[in-house]
């Protein structure tokens, strides 16, 4: 990351969590501790002061936990944040609360290593702190039935907060669909049929009966027999769309503003 660095606060009631994370950090050059804390009035004076650009915050703290730190703040002053925890079961209200990552204990220094890559893209693009920002009144659209544009992706272990904008490409396989984000392919339970009925149409294409691409991402299109394409993505990847698909994809394609 370029520029200034990645501005860093700790939330952990346990020393050796705290300690574990510093050494972890002091090996990112752009990282940046700026203030340690091991309850959630510290860490709410922290985040007050420092307005720092990353949290790593635990979610059990002695005197309230995680969320309730977050909701003291006003959302334009949220920075991106990182639960860590031992306990999986708080993962849902992770996702609600708009966390980008959801680190399990223990964790080793690789898993650490690829949320902080997402932290640094975040600060970078603004483009998840402004859905961080913005926790208080996404809750409660979430409590109206408003739709989240991420997906819940659970893998060995692992709890990962996919964007849509991450995704390029989704294909069916059996009961479960492949999520293709650049090098990266997460397995997600249900039906392509199911997961092309809850994502914006503004957005994503089926093309094939087993295939969803994300127009953001088509680079070309390239016709071929019979009414056919094969859609080229930026990433390289190509795909067939079929006959039955094409008159959708230009009608997307052509909604699609050029930059």
């Amino acid at each position: 990351m370029h520029g200034s660095p990645l501005r860093a606060v700790i939330v952990d009631d346990e020393k050796p969590a705290r300690e574990k994370l510093s050494i972890l950090l002091a090996t990112e050059a752009d990282v940046r501790i700026v203030a340690e804390c091991e309850n959630g009035a510290a860490a709410v004076a922290a985040l007050k002061q420092t307005k720092p650009d990353l949290l790593l915050l635990d979610i059990s703290l002695p005197d309230m936990d995680g969320f309730a730190v977050l909701k003291t703040l006003p959302s334009a002053e949220l920075p991106v944040v990182i639960f860590t925890t031992a306990y999986d079961q708080f993962a849902i209200r992770a996702f609600e609360a708009h966390a980008l990552d959801y680190l399990l204990k223990p964790f080793d220094h690789q898993r650490l290593q690829e949320a902080l890559h997402r932290a640094r893209l975040a600060v970078r693009t603004h483009t998840e702190r402004v859905l961080t920002n913005k926790l208080l009144s996404i809750l409660q659209e979430t409590r109206a039935g408003s739709p989240d544009r991420r997906f819940l992706v659970r893998s060995g272990g692992r709890v990962v907060f996919l964007a849509y904008d991450e995704v390029e490409w989704i294909e069916a396989a059996a009961n479960y669909v492949r999520l293709h984000a650049g090098k990266a392919c997460h397995t997600l339970r249900g039906t392509i049929g199911n997961i092309a009925a809850k994502l914006p149409g503004e957005q994503f294409v089926r093309i094939h009966r087993s295939t969803i691409v994300n127009v953001r991402v088509i680079k070309e299109l390239q016709p071929c027999n019979s009414g056919e394409f094969i859609v080229a993505l930026q990433s390289g990847k190509e795909l067939s769309c079929s006959r039955g698909y094409a008159a959708e994809l230009r009608r997307l394609i052509e909604k699609t503003p050029v930059l």
